[in-house]
């Protein structure tokens, strides 16, 4: 008898491992507490210090600098902020921009062309305004918006008109600037049950569509 009830644990097995792997997929990235410092931290630029009380720049701004204190005038300058954080200027190649503030920025740039280059050189570094995310496919006024500071994923859908009728509110996707991509459950979030990820300029907000 003991050795005939083996093939019917084995069969109960067979249906309770599908049914496990079903469960588990439905979990929402949030579940791992990796993914959920991931998808809340600016791209590239998880452990900054600061980054909740002071504005820092992220991948996808672009910054205006200008130089003075110099006999001859340095044309200034217009650079977005690369995937891997960075900016390249004359005569000092990259330097790491994401996560610094407007200051430390001034600051490194500084020192990269004083005294090595330069005697005395004053750094004036200032955003633009097309600091911008997107937010498409079933939301009512998809587009580009314009990233007037700190914001979630909630509320950019919101300040796109909102969900459609036809929106699947738990198939979003996040496409941070520098390519990291997550996928979102926008019930899990309004219901208060995962955190409501920050947008930063460059990133991508995905609707998808309800299959009937």
């Amino acid at each position: 008898m003991k050795l005939k009830s083996i093939p019917s644990l084995r069969l109960g097995l067979l249906f309770l491992l599908p049914a496990l792997a079903l469960t588990l997929g439905g979990c929402s990235i949030f579940s791992g507490s990796d993914k959920k410092s991931d998808v809340m931290a600016a791209p590239g630029e998880e452990n900054y210090p600061g980054q909740d009380k002071v504005p820092r720049l992220h991948i996808g701004d672009t910054v205006a600098i200008s130089f003075s204190g110099l006999p001859d005038a340095i044309e200034s300058q217009e650079k977005p902020i690369k995937e891997d954080g960075t900016i390249t200027l004359p005569d000092i190649g990259r330097i790491k921009a994401a996560g610094k503030t407007i200051g430390e920025l001034e600051d490194a740039i500084h020192d990269l062309y004083v005294p090595r280059i330069y005697t005395h050189l004053n750094v004036t570094v200032k955003t633009t305004s097309d600091r911008v995310y997107y937010v498409r496919g079933e939301v009512k006024s998809p587009g580009r918006m314009i990233y007037a500071g700190s914001i979630t994923v909630s509320k950019a859908i919101t300040s796109a008109g909102d969900f459609t009728d036809f929106a699947d509110r738990s198939g979003v996707t996040l496409t941070r600037a520098n390519g990291q991509r997550y996928d979102l459950n926008l019930n899990r979030i309004l219901y208060g049950k995962d955190p409501d990820p920050p947008v930063f300029p460059g990133d991508q907000i995905e609707v998808s569509r309800r299959i009937f």
